[in-house]
């Protein structure tokens, strides 16, 4: 099945993403690991194997936010950004 190109979340400007909210909370174990829930993993789509891209915001020099990012969704959304700037260019 062929992906939409919108069909994406999170995506910059777009309303939904302002919807952020705890879904679970999860421990880290000696070696760094740490298991998403079913649950979420089962309403994310979330298989073995699937790529993840780990996103961090800093502030003071400290990060303060981790976010998950589907590899795929972010290849989307720079192929959307530097689509555009790269066409220009060339």
């Amino acid at each position: 099945m062929a992906k939409k190109k919108d069909s994406g979340c999170c995506r910059p400007g777009d309303v939904k993403a302002a919807a952020c909210r705890v879904e679970a909370v999860v421990s880290v174990d000696e070696r760094g690991q740490m298991v998403l829930p079913k649950e979420l993993r089962d309403r994310a789509g979330l298989k073995p194997g699937d790529k993840l891209a780990v996103a961090t915001w800093e502030k003071n020099g400290e990060v303060c936010c981790i976010t998950l990012v589907r590899v795929d969704d972010l290849v989307d959304m720079l192929k959307d950004r530097l689509g555009p700037i790269m066409k220009e260019i060339l």
